[in-house]
């Protein structure tokens, strides 16, 4: 079935690394096609026998009206188009910080710059958010504060290839320590439940450790916090659905984002194993010590 993936959102949040892994996976992309030919060229692209998969970035940079965007997305789907939409997103300090070890100039500087005077890096990223806001509505949003090129592809990769269906719901743990990931839809504290992290034994390893998982499921309030959350998403779901939400994605937070998060994160991807697609994120799980 042909199908298309828009890749979009914030500048230096690693749009690159997301076309370039679905062009290694066999997609059509092409990287700030103006608007005005978006219809046009998918159109002619899915006449083409030999296309079936496509991948086209839009961002800031792009010529047109970005706030005719929803509109033009609107159609392809009325038209039978298969279509996600990925924004990818980072806090400001990592945008700053990537833009200073790249030493590449904003896109918008010039733009920004049209009112007078010479606008900051923080200004420059300000309007691009102004900008793409409208755009964040309609599509599944991506945290890359902390994550490295290697999740960023596994990611995007696990979102494209999930089957069609009203809802996307991700589980995400993260480490409070670092903030909680903007593309969060619901968050959930986990930081009041008892910590493996002080017994010597567990330290180093994560939620998804038997000897870990076993320590939590032997705490009576552990069971009954997972109970509450899957209750509150069971319950509140079908809301979202009626909502014409396509991605719904749950974020579970701990101090560290490497044992109770994760570990309840686990157990809610097995309690909603049976909602297809179903997507899983450890922000910490990357070969880093999540520490406490």
């Amino acid at each position: 079935m042909f199908s298309v993936v828009l890749i979009t959102g914030i500048s230096g949040s690693g749009k690159s690394v997301a076309l370039r892994m679905l062009e290694d996976a066999g997609y059509t992309c092409i990287d700030n096609l103006p608007l005005r030919f978006l219809s046009e060229f998918i159109e002619a692209t899915r006449n083409d026998e030999a296309i079936e998969r496509v991948a086209v970035a839009i961002d800031a940079r792009t010529p047109g009206e970005l706030a005719d965007l929803p509109g033009i997305m609107s159609s392809l789907q009325a038209e039978g188009t298969r279509l996600r939409v990925v924004f990818l997103d980072s806090d400001t300090n990592t945008l700053v910080q990537r833009y200073s070890e790249s030493r590449r100039r904003h896109p918008l500087t010039d733009r920004a710059a049209r009112g007078g005077g010479q606008p900051s890096l923080t200004d420059c990223i300000a309007l691009e958010r102004e900008m793409l806001a409208p755009l964040r509505e309609h599509a599944h949003v991506i945290d890359t504060s902390d994550a490295t090129p290697g999740q960023l592809r596994t990611w995007v990769r696990d979102l494209v290839e999930a089957d069609i269906a009203p809802l996307v719901l991700t589980f995400e743990s993260f480490a409070y320590k670092l903030g909680v990931p903007n593309s969060a839809d619901l968050v959930f504290d986990m930081r009041c439940l008892p910590n493996p992290y002080y017994d010597p034994a567990l330290r180093p390893l994560t939620g998804r450790d038997a000897p870990v998982a076993q320590w939590l499921a032997s705490h009576a309030a552990v069971g009954e916090m997972i109970d509450d959350v899957a209750r509150f998403i069971t319950r509140w779901m079908p809301q979202y659905q009626q909502d014409t939400r396509s991605y719904l994605t749950v974020a579970i937070g701990c101090t560290g984002g490497q044992h109770r998060s994760v570990y309840v994160v686990e157990q809610l991807a097995r309690r909603f194993a049976n909602h297809p697609p179903l997507l899983v994120r450890h922000r910490m799980q990357h070969g880093k010590a999540a520490g406490h």
